[in-house]
């Protein structure tokens, strides 16, 4: 199974080489990386090339101009020239913990995605990590304890790898909890309803509403706690203007019957001014 990491970026260099500290010793020769870019800015690109880890696999760049947020998109571009057989996507702000992509691997199943799970880290310890003061990866358990107690993180299920635990599959639809920013599906699957809906505009809920598409589609919801963890490094909240209606659309589509995307993965191609990049070769 060639896995793809599909990690989503906007101007946030420092966050987004985290991630991928976090992820390249994870990674196998037969597994790609993908940064799905949604328009960052020349410098921001730069500290990127600068910073970026080895990697045992093939790292791609995938950028298209900055025409305001537009994650749906760079997702779809992302997963487009990932060329594998299981995407998982990543935010650029969401650190994996030590076998994120071995408890991805282990939850993969046919007829299934995979919704994964996050912890939440403070503001202080977020700035920390992004100069490089802390190692998540390398924290001991009674860290771990003494972070919480000062608040600096929201839980600790990261500290226990438990894939087999029972109750993660839910065969119907559930706006609860549905997390982009961490989610595995087969590329097949995704395929099949043509990816994230490119007409969701603005933040909000085309997570939501690729997830009652995968539903229609007759996979079942599997969820990613005790093996999937990934640090959530803080930011500023962002804009949601557009939320509501965003909201309402998937209401409405609860009543309906869409399966494949308006606009989605089968268009993406189309579009002008992506610009694809090779970061790296093979090590």
């Amino acid at each position: 199974m060639r896995t793809a990491f599909v990690v989503l970026t906007y101007n946030r260099a420092e966050a987004l080489l985290a991630v991928l500290r976090g992820l390249a010793p994870q990674c196998g020769a037969g597994d790609v990386v993908v940064v799905a870019d949604d328009g960052s800015r020349p410098g921001e690109v730069e500290a990127l090339r600068r910073g970026l880890p080895g990697f045992p696999c093939p790292v791609r760049h995938v950028w298209h101009p900055d025409v305001g947020f537009t994650a749906a998109r760079a997702r779809n571009l992302g997963a487009l020239h990932a060329h594998a057989d299981y995407l998982v996507f990543l935010d650029g702000d969401c650190v994996p913990r030590p076998r994120f992509a071995q408890g991805h691997r282990d939850l993969a199943q046919r007829g299934h995605f995979v919704n994964g799970s996050r912890v939440l880290l403070g503001e202080l310890l977020t700035r920390r990590v992004e100069r490089r003061e802390v190692d998540l990866g390398a924290l001991r358990a009674s860290d771990w304890l003494r972070l919480r107690v000062t608040g600096d993180v929201n839980k600790l299920t990261h500290l226990l790898y438990w894939p087999g635990a029972l109750g993660r599959v839910e065969r119907g639809f559930r706006w609860k909890g549905i997390r982009s920013c961490n989610f595995g599906v087969w590329q097949a699957d995704f395929e099949a309803v043509n990816g994230f809906d490119e007409t969701f505009t603005g933040w909000g809920h085309e997570d939501a509403d690729l997830v009652l598409r995968l539903h229609r589609q007759g996979c079942m919801r599997k969820n990613g706690f005790l093996a999937t963890e990934v640090f959530h490094l803080w930011h500023a909240e962002n804009r949601r203007g557009l939320e509501a209606g965003n909201r309402e659309r998937v209401r409405q589509r609860m009543q309906g019957r869409i399966i494949r995307a308006e606009v989605g993965l089968a268009q993406a191609g189309s579009g002008r001014g992506t610009v694809v990049t090779e970061l790296n070769r093979r090590q």
